[in-house]
Formats: structure tokens, sequence, C-alpha cells
């Protein structure tokens, strides 16, 4: 029988074929060759390649996109899969076996390689598992368009001894870590577009104390005395394109983004003393992507603002504000917080899901974290999967963790939430949940200073009702993310070695390279709470569930830890009995 040390070998064995799920268009049934892989040969690396094994690969829900849409997903710019097709698998843990002459100095055999799929290629964004060909295969090429793009390297060598599954987690662990870390442009741009919006009428004397002079053009409309004598001290003190554009209706808009940004949007747009919820949306409509949008004034405005949520996860779009007069105090890290709130209350909507589970862990084990974690979904198995597996964990870091389905309960999230809070609301309100009425209600659930996280996407244009008086009068934050990038995944990767961070909890079900296909559909059918992960060097192990092993593998089982919890040593059994070199 083949032994663990043989499969960490420094010089791995390298067949002279490998085993492969290629996808030639969209639907599932167009994942490999009649619902079967494919061999194909191993290459030799070229002098810029290296040539790796792949260890393990999560199955990832963001794929049900590219399988629905298949060439014409977004990142893959209209591509005709049947004749250059592409491969799933954009969560991955790899081993070097062979080292092009040029890379020598940086890499050699057995050298065990994170990789992050999020890839810009001379500015434009491409994606590993996605325009680049991904990990469900045994071996494969992994050149330029990985190593050097854009001047960096997108894989990360691991400094410490990871399992294979935790290193393939490591990814969808960094798209969590980086849903609290800064993604929004928080000061005005430098050399960009600001357009600045007044109330007829209003006579405040707002200050400017800070990133006036960034921009490199600036439309005024309304705007009141005191702000329009700064901008003419700015414009005669340096080159600025001044604008002034009064008297503009709400349906003017349009025509002044197309007319001056050429469509793109303004990059800062400043609304002094707001008072209309639609005249709000609307201004909102001109952000640019990664825009910030300021709201300063005392007035609440006179209904919620229907805001894009789309954008807000995908374009980053920045929604800050202050009571005045210092336009500028709206800016800055210090007054938007990005990371929840110390001994507060985390509410997680769509938390039974593999993401929704990891936001949930990561809030039971950070440090100076929220001491009450509600966590909801509208699956009584997934929330019971959850209770269990993170019962223990939020006991023995003295939390508290509640979950709720409103599905046929007696009282709303909103209620339930008021009660537990005693009418103070959520201090945060993660979402991951791609539906945006549930984005609307879960944000009627949050105090008045919360931070509202919407994790999951949804389209470019989809809209709900968000109370923005709450951003400029009482602080509250609404966020967004989508992705994650490489500091993202090495802080994950030194949380993991440090014992700060398990992402093998999240692991739900393991599979072989058969069982890849299987995979894909229980990922999409939600058929595990938690992440299905395929290790393609090995065969004849089918799709099976972590709780399951007890009654299939009992040998591998006894390595788990307490709670059905994956573990190195399970890995290691289960390697040694299904590796075929």
């Amino acid at each position: 029988m083949p032994t663990y040390d043989q499969y960490r070998s420094p010089e791995p064995p390298i067949p002279a074929e490998t085993w492969a799920w290629n996808m030639y268009g969209a639907g599932v049934e167009n994942i490999g060759r009649n619902s079967e892989p494919e061999r194909m040969p191993v290459t030799e690396p070229g002098p810029d390649q290296l040539l790796v094994r792949v260890d393990a690969v999560g199955m990832c829900f963001s794929d049900v996109k590219l399988i629905t849409q298949g060439g014409e997903h977004p990142k893959l710019y209209h591509r005709n899969l049947a004749v250059e097709p592409t491969r799933l698998g954009h969560e991955v843990a790899l081993t070097v076996v062979k080292v092009g002459e040029n890379l020598r100095q940086q890499y050699h055999p057995g050298q065990r390689l994170a990789l992050q799929p999020d890839i810009y290629i001379q500015g434009k964004s491409t994606a590993y598992g996605y325009t680049i060909p991904g990990g469900l295969t045994q071996f494969h090429l992994i050149g330029p368009e990985v190593l050097e793009a854009d001047h960096q390297t997108y894989v990360l060598p691991l400094p410490g001894d990871l399992g294979y599954a935790e290193t393939a987690l490591t990814e969808p662990w960094a798209c969590v870590e980086a849903a609290y870390t800064q993604r929004r442009r928080l000061s005005p741009k430098n050399g960009g577009s600001m357009w600045i919006v007044g109330y007829p009428g209003d006579t405040t004397t707002y200050q400017f104390s800070a990133g006036l002079e960034a921009p490199a053009m600036i439309v005024a409309t309304d705007a009141p005395p005191a702000v329009l004598d700064l901008l003419r001290q700015e414009a005669g003190k340096r080159e600025v394109d001044l604008i002034i554009r009064n008297g503009l209706a709400p349906a003017d808009y349009p025509a002044l983004k197309t007319e001056l940004t050429a469509g793109a949007g303004f990059d800062d747009i400043i609304l002094l003393d707001p008072r209309s919820a639609a005249g709000v949306s609307e201004a909102a409509k001109l952000i640019a992507r990664r825009g910030t949008f300021n709201m300063v004034g005392q007035t609440p405005l006179d209904g919620d603002v229907p805001v894009d949520v789309g954008r807000v996860h995908y374009d980053y779009t920045a929604y800050v504000g202050n009571r005045g007069p210092d336009i500028a105090a709206s800016y800055g890290e210090a007054r938007n917080r990005c990371d929840l709130r110390p001994g507060g209350t985390a509410l997680f909507v769509g938390a039974g899901g593999p993401m929704g589970q990891m936001h949930v862990q990561r809030a039971i084990e950070l440090e100076n974290g929220p001491t009450v974690i509600i966590a909801t979904d509208v699956s009584a198995m997934r929330l019971a999967a959850l209770a269990d597996r993170f019962g223990g964990l939020a006991e023995a870091r003295h939390k508290q963790l509640l979950t709720f389905n409103p599905t046929g309960a007696q009282e709303s999230l909103r209620e339930m939430v008021m009660r537990v809070t005693e009418g103070h609301g959520a201090d945060d309100v993660i979402v991951s949940a791609p539906v945006a009425a549930v984005m609307a209600e879960a944000a009627t659930t949050m105090a008045p200073d919360g931070m509202l996280v919407f994790f999951a996407g949804v389209p470019n244009g989809t809209l709900a009702p968000l109370n923005l008086s709450a951003v400029y009068l009482r602080n509250a934050q609404y966020t967004g993310t989508s992705g994650s990038a490489l500091a993202d995944q090495e802080t994950v990767i030194q949380k993991t070695l440090a014992g700060q961070l398990s992402p093998n909890r999240s692991v739900a079900a393991v599979g072989g390279l058969e069982a890849a296909l299987d995979g894909i559909r229980a990922m999409m059918e939600g058929r595990y709470p938690g992440k299905v992960v395929i290790f393609p060097q090995l065969q004849g192990l089918p799709l099976t569930g972590v709780t399951e092993l007890k009654q299939t593998l009992p040998d591998v089982a006894e390595r788990l830890a307490m709670g059905d919890v994956w573990t190195a040593a399970a890995e290691q059994a289960l390697i040694e009995r299904f590796w075929q070199p």
C-alpha cells in the first residue's frame, strides 16, 4: 500500500497521462465527456512554467454562474468553449512536480502552493478556474498567466504544514476575510471627478478641511455660497475644471453623467442637506465604480432610498456621511469601520450555506469580536448542522450562538432580533443570500449605527430600500465585497498556522477524482451543510459526507476531531487508502 510519506515526497511521481474534467459549454452535461473525465497527456513545462499536481479542490457556489452561462460568463468574454474549453476548480492546493529552467531559483519539486484565482492581466480581470482552466484535473501546467500576471505572482508558497483541504479552503476563507477589510475608497479620488449638490436655500457655513485638492474636475449644482467660495478659492490655487450647473432636476442627472464623465459616473458625489429619498436615489445612479457618495446634513430623508445593492457588492460603491459642517469628516477609516463590533450582536442571514457558516465561525473565533451571534436560514437541516458544528466552539469562547428559521416562525426576523437585543438592533448584519428582498429585510434589523455587509451578490441594477438617513445622522455603514486579494489569503494562511482559524471545520464532504461531477451537483443542490472537497489524486472514493465516514470508512472517521471535524490525520488516512501512484 502506498504511504503518506511517498505522497509527500520531495520528488513526487509523474505519470504519462492525467485525468481531467474539462468544460465544453454551459450546463453540467458539458463537464467532461459523457459525464466522465478524460485522459490527457502530461506535458513538460516550458522555461517559464511549472508542472503542478492538484491535491485538493473545493467546490464553490460561484461556479454556478459559469455553469449556467458557459462562454457568456463575463470572465470568458464570449469564448467558444466547444473549441477552447475551460475547467472548473479555483479553490486548490497544489504541489510543484517539475520546474521550468527560468524558474528554478524560485520554485522546486515538492514545494506546496496555494493559489489566488482573482487575476489581472494588463489590467483585465481574468480568473483561474474561469478564463484560465482550473484545478479539476490531476496535473497541469501554470505559467506567466498565473506566475507573472501584471508583474506579480498569484501563487503563495506555504510557509508551514497545512493540510491539503485546509490549503484549498484558504481561498474561500480569504473571501470571508476580505469582507472585513476596507474595500471602499474613503477619500476624494486624486485626479478624479467630484459633483457637489446643494439644497436650495441652505445657508450652512460648510467647511472642507481636507480632500478638496484631489479632484481634477468639480461640478457644482445649487451649492451654498460658502461652498462656492471654497471651490473658487481652490480653482484659483491650481488647475481644476470648475463647472457650475444650477437648477438641475433628477431627470437631468443622466445627461450630466453622459456629458461630463462619458458615462463612467462621478468618482465622488457630495449631497449637502439631502431631503428627498427619490433625489438621493437618482443622484446615486451617477456614482462611478469604487465611487464615494457623501451625505452631509441634519435632517432625515423623507423615506428609505432605493439603493443599487448589486453595485455596493460588485463595484464597492461607498455611502458615507456626517452631520456637518465639515464635509471631509465623513471620510477616513476612523469613522468608517469594516470589522465586527467588539462585544456586539452580529446577525448572519443565509448562515446555513458553506460561506455563511464560515462567517459564523469567524465571528466565534474572532478575538474581541461579537458576544452574541444570530444565525438565520430557511433550511432546518442546515441550521441544525450549524448549531451542532459550532455550538461547542461558541460555548468554549464564551459566546452565545442563536439560530432562527423565519419559515413558519411566530415572529419576523426583525421582531426576533429586536427581542434579543432589547430593541437596539444588530450591530452587524451580514447577508449571504443573493435576494434583494432578503437584503432589504435584513437592513431593518440593523442598529442605527450598525454595519450591513452584502456578501452575496445580486446583479448590478438591483434596488433595495435602505435607511440612508442613518449614514449621516448615526454613522451607519453599508458595505459590500466580492472576491479576495493575495493579502487576504496570506492573512488566512497566517491565522491558520497560528491556530486562530480552522478552515477544516468547513469540510462537509470529500470525494475522489471520479466524484467531481457528483460534487458539483451536490454543491449546486446544497446537499451538504459545508464545503465539498475533491481530491483529484484519489480514485475509487465516492462523494461521502464527513458524518457518513463512521459507516463507510471507520479508519478515516476515527481520525476526525471532536464533532466530526476534518483533520490532516483523516486526510492522511484517506490518501493512504485511495491514492494510486
